[in-house]
């Protein structure tokens, strides 16, 4: 790895994580429907949702195929059953900041579709409701839904996304959570590719190595003298997403093993985040560091107890 001049250094980390005010992330689950005559409803309605607030400038959905592959191996499912207190793993897995999903159901003449519009960060969960006559159109009844639900997210989007603490603040505090004490040596690689080209610099493995630095944590590589207490090996991968205007999206997955070396005990952790610029590959490199911070902040403490 390059090592860059200390003013040019000095400049990086100052940088805002992002370059412009990224789009807000946004996961539609599917609803529930249990009613008679409305049990294909549910999948319907989360189609039509997803498909009418991606239309929305500040917002961006996450396909269904990135859901299902995000979530295949866990047991929260694409269903209405998504709750406030899941919606921090969720966000973890996806990289959403909000939530949404809820019922459709029948209430004497009436057509009810109720949203639950849940944060990933914060855990607050505000609700909407569109209603109709027991003939109307699944595509009524969502239109009608995806308005209400987006002005909500506008409107409380101080509530929904926790706020935004510079670098300097995150290390601070989690300096002040670690323990007193020396700090064990780490190895951290992890190799990571765009679009199926391995990048020269891993912006994650950058990150982290950073951070743990910063935390008084000693750093060593493959051609160190000293063994690593811990190594901290995985794979990074970024692709492009959709594009909002000038600026490009891309979205990022950070997957970890970090091993004891002294009696190989083995945790794991995982990160996915999103990423805005207005060009590309700068965007993935975005979403990447900020996966690595989000990972560092969790690890820390695990190697000092």
């Amino acid at each position: 790895m390059k090592t860059l001049p200390t003013t040019l250094l000095a400049l990086f980390l100052c940088a805002p994580v992002f370059a412009a005010a990224p789009p807000l992330t946004v996961a539609v689950f599917n609803f529930e429907a249990t009613d008679e005559g409305l049990r294909d409803a549910g999948p319907k309605i989360a189609i039509l949702l997803n498909a009418l607030l991606s239309a929305e400038g500040d917002l961006v959905t996450l396909e269904r195929a990135e859901l299902d592959k995000a979530l295949g191996e866990q047991e929260l499912g694409l269903s209405g059953t998504v709750k406030a207190e899941t919606a921090a793993k969720v966000g973890q897995l996806t990289g959403a900041k909000v939530l949404v999903t809820g019922r459709v159901f029948r209430a004497g003449n009436e057509t009810l579709a109720v949203a639950k519009i849940i944060s990933a960060e914060t855990s607050r969960v505000f609700g909407e409701i569109a209603r109709g006559n027991a003939e109307v159109s699944l595509s009524d009844l969502a239109t009608d839904l995806a308005g209400k639900i987006g002005k909500t997210i506008a409107a409380k989007g101080e509530m929904l996304v926790a706020k935004v603490r510079t670098r300097e603040e995150r290390l601070a505090a989690l300096k002040k959570s670690l323990k007193d004490g020396p700090r064990p040596s780490v190895l951290v690689r992890i190799p990571e590719v765009h679009l199926g080209t391995p990048a020269v610099d891993p912006a994650a493995e950058t990150e982290i190595g950073l951070i743990l630095r910063e935390c008084g944590f000693t750093l060593v590589d493959a051609k160190s003298t000293t063994k690593p207490d811990f190594e901290i090996l995985g794979e990074a991968f970024s692709e492009r997403g959709p594009r909002k205007g000038n600026l490009q999206i891309c979205k990022a997955r950070v997957e970890l093993k970090i091993r004891a070396t002294a009696t190989g005990a083995l945790f794991v952790d995982r990160q996915t985040s999103v990423g805005v610029d207005l060009a590309e590959h700068i965007a993935a490199k975005t979403a990447l560091q900020t996966a690595g911070a989000d990972l560092a902040e969790r690890l820390a403490p695990k190697l000092v107890k």
